[in-house]
């Protein structure tokens, strides 16, 4: 069995402030270096860092050989001993960093060992690389080796890439969060269509419990990486038929009264979505949100396919608390400083507790993570709603938060992304409705 070391380090100049991570994945027995990647990440602690290093580390060495084990080493105790079980997570924020972490490869294949930090010195000077970069506006590209920079003359170093570094594990994002759009075939980006949520980021202003929710939502790094790893785990997304509130564009998310069952027409629209994907006979499975909209939607397409339907509550929409049921235009009026704080922050939430949009793109993530391990290799269909679609695509394509409000999501309209083994996605917007006429 082939063995990988990781050496991972992240940091913060500032707690939270300016953050970065770097990784390592070397050969355990030549010593060898086959993967360097490192990611700026805008504004996190330092343990968010840490982790978000760990994560890219553990996800390349799982790219160049899935059945490999892996010693981790890194200069974090707090990491190290938490991943090890013996020290507990205390923080809430932080629990679905360590549980993704602990997804990537069998627990029984991974050890983690604490370094000084002087013998970490290459993971740290690529997450200061993320660092600088990301200060000028820069993505990080791989450069040159610890060794190369140690040996130059007076520690500087050679130009050009270090052969081989163009791998770079799939695990930067920013912020998931979300303002709203339309349900129906308007533009992308209007506040007053409260069923369709696009995509919105915070500036990472405030607290570490803010920072450490968005870190936990990231995906897909930008930029090329290794080449896939065989047949990927596909998800075609079907946004549920429309409801009675789709066309009045009402708030219609997971909260209480939020959870209206299709219309006439949304059930036509779910009876053509499935008749459309039936032709195209790719479909292996279906997994739907828990809301009625979704499961109804979901059931006509998996009696049609033939299939059976699992439930996903990690896919069900945002819970928008005292706002459901009511227009753009009657939220401003009864409860205006709400909404203005929930439209300038990701982080803020619906009047009556409800979910911000950064713990919806938290979840989304999580979901993500759970439904690709459990459908590597086949294609699947979830039945979702506004938010938690233009989030997979979001992340997926490592795009800017501000994406979301280019992308229009109609209804019973689909989209796909391909989720490979070596951390990459691709996706391909149908918007497609043409099943719908």
């Amino acid at each position: 069995m082939r063995e990988f070391v990781v050496e991972a380090d992240g940091g913060s100049r500032g707690n939270p402030g300016p953050a970065g991570y770097g990784a390592v994945v070397s050969d355990a027995v030549t010593g060898e270096t086959l993967v360097e990647t490192a990611e700026y990440l805008g504004v996190v602690t330092n343990n968010v860092a840490e982790y978000r290093g760990l994560l890219a580390g553990l996800r390349a060495a799982r790219a160049l050989d899935p059945g490999a084990r892996v010693r981790v080493r890194m200069d974090s105790k707090l990491v190290v001993e938490q991943m090890s079980g013996r020290w507990r997570i205390k923080h809430p924020d932080m629990k679905p960093l360590a549980a993704e972490a602990a997804r990537v490869l069998p627990p029984e294949r991974v050890s983690y060992e604490w370094i000084p930090r002087a013998e970490n010195k290459h993971a740290d000077r690529l997450a200061n690389e993320a660092m600088d970069a990301g200060a000028r506006g820069e993505a990080w590209s791989p450069s040159a080796s610890t060794a190369e920079i140690d040996a130059a003359p007076g520690g500087t170093r050679p130009a050009g890439p270090l052969p081989g570094a163009g791998a770079r594990a799939a695990d930067a994002g920013s912020a998931a969060g979300a303002a709203t759009g339309t349900g129906g075939g308007a533009g992308a980006s209007s506040p007053a269509d409260p069923d369709r949520a696009g995509d919105r980021a915070g500036t990472g202003r405030g607290a570490r419990d803010r920072a450490d929710v968005r870190a936990a939502s990231s995906v897909a790094s930008p930029g090329w990486g290794p080449a896939d790893m065989g047949a990927p785990a596909t998800f075609v997304l079907l946004r549920h038929g429309e409801t009675a509130l789709t066309p009045q564009k009402r708030f219609s998310g997971s909260g209480a009264g939020g959870d209206p069952s299709l219309s006439d027409a949304g059930r036509e629209q779910a009876a053509r979505a499935a008749d459309g994907l039936a032709r195209r006979g790719t479909v292996q499975a279906v997994v739907a949100s828990p809301l009625a909209r979704t499961r109804e939607t979901a059931a006509v397409v998996a009696a049609r396919l033939g299939l059976e339907m699992a439930v996903d509550e990690g896919l069900r929409e945002t819970d928008f608390g005292a706002w459901e049921g009511l227009t753009f235009g009657e939220v401003r009026e009864r409860y205006p400083d709400d909404l203005n704080a929930w439209l300038a922050s990701p982080d803020a939430r619906p009047t009556g507790g409800g979910e911000s949009f950064a713990e919806t793109g938290a979840r989304v993530a999580a979901a993500r993570d759970r439904l690709v391990a459990a459908y590597a290799g086949r294609t699947v269909l979830l039945v979702s709603h506004v938010t938690p679609i233009k989030t997979l695509v979001r992340l997926a394509l490592g795009a800017p938060p501000e994406a979301l409000f280019r992308m229009e999501l109609s209804a019973a309209s689909l989209s796909a992304v391909a989720y490979y083994a070596d951390g990459n996605a691709s996706v391909r917007l149908f918007n497609d409705t043409s099943h719908l006429r």
